[in-house]
């Protein structure tokens, strides 16, 4: 037995002792990847991802304490990611698409366009996605991300249909803030608002647009590909709310705006939703991440708040699963928090997905 078989036998059995006492998530259970392609008679299902930097992903790749390639050498994680010769793994049934552009429609870069397999730069939560949908699902599979840093739900991500709203600040002053296209992002009430170069929603319109372009030429993206089905929806931001106090107490409603405004854009009104909490904060929090969390877990189908969202929406809370600080500092690009998030975010889309 070679080192890599001896170290991917000991990973499995040190996740299987944790997983006994509830510490480890499944990640070092998934099997290798097969390396034989998806049945290309069934449509590609898509799963798309936004958000802002986290989703982004800023996991380091190489390095010392804290790079990926640290935690599946030397701490026998996440062994499907490398064959018996130590090499990465590459799925030839999941295709890993990823562009970015700043506001509307336009100004697109493509940045990956091939088979999910550790590459250079930075990883995000897309490989344990990947990973677990993968393994799922007989169908093709792409995971086509759409996002960009910095960008908050109650005003760069507002989605269609959401409505002005006013907030009286700690100051006594009340601030009139935008609905969808409304600019600037706020103004005193009774004060004549200023337009800016930007309006609410401005980034949501430009990340579905490139989605859809994405999707338009999908042979280009996935060969041999004829259709597509739009399966699932995983969203993971909310940094830039938990820094507004009206934005954070305003994130559950344009949470579920969000979920049933990107069911309407993509006709996909059975895809599954997946949303992940921000690492750094637990339950009880009542600060604007707090706020933020709460309003995932009520949005989550098993709350029972929104019965229309039982069984194909879920939240994940990302607290356990977190290292190197917080969402705001990318978690110090450690690469166990974005494979750890993103493992959890994959099986909980599996999960939804054997719901009929």
């Amino acid at each position: 037995m070679n080192n890599y078989k001896a170290m991917k036998l000991s990973g499995f059995l040190a996740a299987m002792s944790l997983t006994v006492t509830g510490v480890a998530s499944a990640e070092n259970q998934l099997p290798d990847p097969d390396g034989k392609p998806a049945d290309m008679t069934k449509p590609v299902q898509v799963y798309i991802l936004m958000g802002q930097s986290n989703m982004l992903g800023f996991g380091k790749i190489g390095g010392g304490e804290g790079s990926l390639e640290h935690a599946v050498k030397e701490k026998s994680l996440y062994p499907y990611l490398v064959d018996d010769e130590g090499k990465w793994t590459e799925r030839k049934d999941v295709r890993n698409v990823r562009v970015m552009g700043s506001g509307g429609p336009g100004k697109t870069r493509l940045f990956n366009n091939e088979w999910m397999a550790i590459g250079k730069g930075k990883i995000g939560p897309e490989f344990g996605i990947g990973h677990h949908v993968g393994n799922a699902v007989e169908a093709p599979v792409m995971i086509l991300k759409s996002c960009i840093g910095n960008r908050g739900l109650g005003w760069d991500l507002l989605p269609p249909g959401s409505e002005s709203f006013e907030h009286t600040d700690s100051k006594g002053v009340t601030w009139v803030h935008p609905g969808y296209k409304g600019s600037p992002e706020r103004w005193k009430k009774g004060e004549e608002p200023k337009k800016i170069g930007w309006y609410a929603g401005l980034q949501y319109d430009g990340d579905v647009d490139r989605v859809k372009k994405i999707l338009g030429e999908l042979d280009k993206y996935y060969p041999d590909a004829k259709e597509y089905e739009v399966a699932g929806f995983l969203w993971w931001q909310g940094d830039r709310d938990s820094r507004s106090e009206a934005l954070s107490g305003r994130y559950e409603k344009n949470l579920v705006n969000l979920i049933k405004q990107l069911r309407k854009d993509f006709n996909a009104p059975n895809a599954k939703f997946v949303t992940a909490s921000l690492g750094q904060t637990k339950k009880g929090a009542t600060d604007g991440g707090g706020k933020i969390l709460d309003a995932m877990l009520a949005v989550d189908g098993a709350s029972g708040k929104y019965p229309e969202f039982k069984g194909n929406v879920a939240a994940v809370y990302t607290h356990p699963l977190s290292k190197g600080g917080s969402s705001g500092g990318h978690y110090s690009g450690n690469a166990e928090t974005y494979m750890n998030i993103g493992d959890a975010m994959g099986a909980a889309m599996v999960k939804l997905l054997k719901n009929k």
